[in-house]
């Protein structure tokens, strides 16, 4: 299955991940993580993070067409992905954050999801909340979600509806 991501610009540009890479995928993921997150999570909660993005589950969201790769400059920066309508796994490298490049990820992941669905959702983390706000996400539940050994981690489930849908009809 693909998703056909071709978000074309002069700054970058959004496509399909290959097989490949992977392993630059997980860079991604795993450098973002491990920048950001320790300022809003528990060094537990970074921990289940980096276990829930594993190499194997990027190897196996690939496979099925699930993740897409922002590149600049012949290198990867950002990464996101979508099944069906629910956007996962949005990560930009920390050097790249606030120039516009989330933006662009998340423009090609609604497209494609409007085309079928009425609404976007996600999981939102904490660093990401008020990015997905101003992007018209509106947090329909906070979730407590226990991580085992009596920890736990807190998010936003948001959704965005699609208002020019809602138009068409």
């Amino acid at each position: 299955m693909s998703n056909g991501f071709d978000y074309f610009d002069i700054q970058g540009s959004f496509r399909n991940a290959r097989p490949d890479e992977a392993e630059k995928v997980y860079y991604v993921v795993q450098h973002t993580k491990a920048v950001i997150f320790p300022d809003y999570y528990t060094q537990a909660v970074v921990e289940f993070f980096g276990r829930l993005h594993s190499l194997d589950n990027i190897k196996s969201d690939i496979a099925q067409g699930r993740i897409g790769v922002l590149v600049k400059d012949s290198e990867i920066i950002g990464t996101g992905s979508r099944t069906g309508n629910h956007i996962t796994r949005v990560y930009v490298l920390p050097e790249y954050q606030g120039l516009g490049f989330g933006s662009m990820i998340m423009d090609e992941l609604e497209k494609k999801i409007f085309k079928d669905y009425d609404y976007c959702e996600l999981d939102a983390s904490l660093p990401a909340c008020v990015f997905y706000e101003k992007r018209g996400y509106k947090t329909v539940k906070h979730v407590k979600y226990d991580i085992g050994n009596g920890k736990c981690m807190i998010y936003e489930i948001m959704r965005k509806g699609n208002d020019s849908k809602r138009y068409q009809r």
